[in-house]
């Protein structure tokens, strides 16, 4: 019988490329490496806290309210960051997800987060049906998650939306083209992990015109339904949509398509 190690892994030679802000890529490479896949970091994006006078007030505010709603795992550490937070006696603190629950229960924080790691899986939640003249806390960033503000003050809430951090655009360097050229010599062998569409939005403006055909005709992995629509819209034909944002989710449905 052949040793494990002497058999081929079901993604070996292929490639995930992430889109992941810098120093955000470590959980996707482990997913991929259980897997033989190898990992192109490419970090279109920055993430940079609000620290300010304003943001760390309406902070203090947010996190005084009835529910408090954390819409990713940078919102989690950043707030975090500014801040020393404390759940109160009947307070209710959700995350969007398991990464960001996570983040909370790092700092002592007893979150509960949806299955579906998303806008409407928040929204599907028991703890946030009847919330009729309650303060609900939402802490996200600058751009993020435009649905559910308008949902929750529909249902009668009271929202204090702080954003406790920005999004930026950062420059791509020359090398990191040139490693992207090479495995698009293979695009069907090349997964996009999709979990931004800020991201997705940040790589096109800047890719090389002749990197782009094969740019789009390698699978998407898609977080969401919302961001497989924003995928298609960009030209991308192949799009797979993951069970969650979460990397084990994101490989199981690449190798999902990659054995189709």
């Amino acid at each position: 019988m052949p040793r494990l190690i002497d058999q081929a892994l079901p993604l070996q030679d292929c490639t995930v490329l992430s889109l992941r802000p810098r120093r955000q890529h470590a959980s996707l490479r482990a997913a991929a490496a259980r897997l033989g896949a190898r990992v192109l970091a490419i970090s279109p994006i920055a993430i940079t806290a609000q620290d300010d006078a304003q943001t760390r007030g309406a902070l203090a505010t947010a996190l005084k309210a009835d529910v408090v709603l954390f819409t990713s795992p940078n919102a989690a550490r950043t707030a975090i960051t500014l801040t020393s937070p404390g759940m109160r006696r009947q307070q209710r603190w959700i995350a969007v997800g398991a990464g960001t629950r996570r983040a909370l229960v790092r700092a002592g924080i007893d979150a509960i987060a949806p299955a579906r790691m998303d806008s409407e899986g928040l929204l599907a939640l028991p703890a946030l049906a009847q919330v009729q003249g309650k303060r609900i806390g939402l802490i996200t960033g600058q751009g993020g998650r435009g649905v559910l503000q308008p949902a929750l003050e529909a249902r009668g809430a009271q929202v204090i939306r702080v954003d406790v951090y920005a999004r930026s655009t950062v420059s791509i360097p020359e090398r990191r083209w040139r490693l992207l050229a090479a495995v698009l010599q293979t695009p069907q062998r090349i997964g996009l992990a999709l979990t931004s569409a800020e991201a997705l939005h940040a790589l096109l403006a800047q890719i090389p015109a002749s990197l782009l055909p094969g740019l789009q005709g390698m699978h998407v992995l898609a977080a969401s339904e919302r961001l497989a629509i924003t995928a298609r819209d960009a030209g991308f034909n192949k799009v797979v949509i993951a069970s969650s944002p979460q990397p084990r989710a994101l490989m199981m449905a690449m190798l999902t398509t990659m054995s189709a």
